[in-house]
């Protein structure tokens, strides 16, 4: 039906009208639920059950140097062509947990319970949300990490500091493990930022987990079905993973990328908390390359939750395309 100015004058007069008529009774507004519900979300990999738990976000100020080599007017337009806020960055986090059918692993442990405390909720999620899940944490039989960040491994340890996982082998890249736990490396350590990360996983790995962790290598399965890829850059031994059942797979990504709307479409982009921003560049282009050719999904732990998605090759950069949410596992 077209719109034509008798319609609108018909309808404004409907509305002059209106207050004549008799009021209905006021009913009570229900009450803001002021929260969301506890995040996860399940999806297979041929005979694998995959449960991204969400950690919740950060949200912050946006610097100058998030972006090392482009003006923060060039991300803000990045950020405004995705919808989304100027000036503020909310960083995602999706540690996984995996049901290969002999075993529970989970793929990395988010923020822990002090950033919890810190960010009212907002972030360190993992414990609660994987017991919302259904899952018991003394259950897990393996925990994967990719790297050494704190959103990372911080949730490896309880609020007083004790494994957070007691059953469970933690296995880390062996490449990542010499470069934190060597004390030549942690003498030379320049800035606050890496400071504070070796303090940090000396206080995971050494004071709370006592050093009980397997080192494992690149081009080895380090759960069923789950191979450990070289993906360096973001840090020394950064690690990605291919989980595959019979002749379905995904690219467990870790932070190859950081935020898609401005990675992935930017792939020449360098992050300010990579530690080798050209490595990382040159490692991103030659995964998402190959993921992008094989038309394989891509799950990302810092892609907005669930973080599972697709990539296409688009101009010198890529989009990604966020997996339809599917009810049914």
């Amino acid at each position: 039906m077209e719109l034509t100015r008798r319609h609108a004058l018909a309808g404004a007069a409907a509305l002059t009208a209106a207050p004549l008529l008799p009021a209905a009774p006021a009913k009570a507004a229900a009450p803001l639920a002021g929260k969301q519900n506890a995040s996860f979300y399940r999806y297979k990999v041929g005979d694998a059950e995959v449960t991204v738990v969400s950690d919740g976000a950060s949200t912050f100020p946006l610097g100058d140097s998030f972006v090392l080599n482009v003006k923060k007017d060039e991300v803000n337009a990045a950020l405004e062509k995705a919808f989304r806020p100027r000036d503020k960055m909310t960083i995602n986090f999706g540690p996984l947990v995996i049901n290969t059918g002999g075993k529970l692993v989970v793929v990395d442990t988010g923020n822990g319970p002090g950033t919890f405390a810190a960010s009212k909720g907002a972030a360190g999620q993992f414990a609660s949300n994987m017991a919302a899940a259904g899952f018991d944490p003394k259950a897990i039989d393996l925990v994967v990490i990719s790297h050494f960040h704190g959103d990372h491994v911080n949730g490896l340890l309880t609020a007083d500091n004790k494994p957070a996982f007691p059953n469970a082998e933690v296995l880390v890249p062996a490449v990542e493990w010499k470069f934190w736990m060597d004390d030549g490396e942690m003498s030379r350590a320049s800035g606050d930022r890496m400071v504070g990360l070796f303090k940090n996983n000396r206080r995971v790995f050494e004071t709370g987990l006592g050093k009980k962790v397997t080192p494992y290598e690149w081009g080895k399965d380090v759960a069923p079905g789950m191979l450990a890829v070289e993906s360096i850059g973001h840090t020394p031994g950064h690690t990605s993973y291919v989980l595959s059942s019979g002749a379905d797979k995904v690219f467990i990504q870790s932070d190859v990328t950081n935020d898609p709307d401005l990675f992935a479409r930017n792939p020449g982009w360098h992050l300010m908390f990579d530690q080798d921003p050209v490595q990382a560049e040159t490692t991103r282009r030659k995964i998402y390359d190959m993921i992008s050719a094989e038309r394989m999904r891509v799950q990302g732990f810092h892609y907005p939750f669930p973080g599972l998605a697709n990539l296409e090759k688009d101009g010198s950069g890529y989009r990604w395309i966020p997996a339809p949410w599917n009810p049914v596992i």
